[in-house]
């Protein structure tokens, strides 16, 4: 109702007002949603990513030495597989394709020496060959409708001259992010991840904010890769830490929650990899629309063991297709499993709340009377 948004932003508002913010208020807060308004969903992501400090006396000096980033580097091979994916990121949307109102400035400005990417992009003479960097033998990360041959990039129109449009900013970021882990490097599918944390800051009507998405899009990208970068790296796949492993750990979940499921699905050979890649790796950015996306985001970025709750959110997915999957053949189920049919992520989210509370309710249940019996034992002893 509007009277318990109100509510609702009140309360944001006067956590986000104490100087040295608590963090576990705020992420009871932002775990029920985050409002829009004022700027406040772009604001709670950048402390809920550890990107802002919870002591707001430090935040001036930290955005200005935060924001001091610019480095011009070499690599056509990785900036090209970039720019194919960032051309066709939210291909259904205009946003990304509209210009930025705060372009880089130092590189477009003709006074200086700097080439801008979309220039070396067309000025390359290497070919634009396919990078082999998608994962675990996946051909395509993205789904059947981002397709490269259905949003093909010279469709879109190109900007004058000292314009830059969004997916040139994300170009940009993902690049400079590429040469500086060279460990890791750019892998297909990051472009999707990027997107929804960009689109929250470059889109906050906060403009004292917004002027710096970029650099805070950065930052809070590296520090969300830096948790989730071993998905993105093969020699890890079968480590405990590996993308392999989590897969695996969707299925353990369902096992143990829906044994006819599970079975079912384990019967016509219907493997984790299959489906529960794309979903695990991309933070479910791929199969959801954007804002839909941002509404679980705001959920599993207020969760401490965020990626154990994404494990829980990707069993929940399948339950509530539970009917639809044990009715199905194989290739239905398939079909299902690729193009997620439930649109209502409330629906998952309550789904995976209910589960997530009540097993620690439980859990805390069976530990007490352990402790009871272990002290009547003893005593009996």
């Amino acid at each position: 109702s509007p009277s318990s948004y109100l509510t609702q932003r009140q309360e944001f508002k006067v956590a986000l007002a104490e100087e040295k913010i608590n963090l576990k208020t705020l992420r009871e807060l932002c775990f029920n949603g985050i409002p829009f308004e004022g700027g406040i969903r772009a604001l709670c992501w950048k402390i809920l990513l550890n990107y802002l400090p919870v002591d707001q006396t430090q935040w001036e000096s930290f955005l200005k030495k935060q924001s001091r980033w610019n480095t011009y580097f070499k690599d056509n091979e990785i900036l090209l597989q970039i720019d194919k994916d960032v051309r066709r990121l939210y291909p259904d949307m205009a946003f990304f394709q509209r210009p930025t109102e705060y372009p880089c400035q130092l590189i477009l400005d003709p006074q200086n020496d700097y080439e801008t990417l979309r220039r070396r992009v067309e000025q390359t003479t290497l070919k634009a060959q396919t990078v082999n960097c998608n994962r675990s033998g996946v051909t395509n990360v993205s789904s059947p409708g981002k397709a490269l041959n259905l949003y093909p990039s010279n469709e879109y129109e190109v900007l004058p001259n000292g314009s830059e449009a969004h997916w040139e900013v994300v170009e940009r970021i993902l690049f400079i992010y590429a040469k500086l882990n060279p460990g890791i490097a750019y892998v297909q599918g990051m472009n999707e991840i990027v997107g929804p944390i960009y689109y929250t800051f470059a889109t906050d009507p906060n403009s004292e904010w917004k002027e710096h998405a970029e650099a805070d899009t950065f930052f809070c990208f590296t520090n969300l890769m830096s948790e989730n970068r071993d998905n993105f790296i093969k020699s890890l796949d079968d480590s405990q830490c590996g993308i392999t492993y989590k897969m695996e750990s969707v299925y353990s979940m369902l096992k143990d929650k829906d044994m006819e499921l599970y079975l079912k699905l384990e019967e016509q050979n219907i493997k984790p990899q299959y489906f529960t890649f794309r979903w695990l790796t991309l933070l479910l950015s791929q199969e959801f629309l954007l804002p839909d996306v941002i509404r679980i985001w705001d959920t599993l970025f207020s969760d401490q063991d965020r990626f154990h709750f994404l494990i829980l959110v990707c069993c929940a997915m399948l339950i509530l297709i539970r009917d639809n999957l044990l009715a199905g053949d194989f290739t239905v189920n398939m079909r299902l499993l690729q193009d997620y049919p439930i649109s209502d992520v409330h629906t998952i989210l309550t789904k995976c709340e209910r589960a997530s509370l009540r097993r620690p309710k439980l859990f805390c249940i069976f530990t007490m009377l352990g402790f009871f019996y272990f002290f009547i034992l003893r005593d009996c002893y």
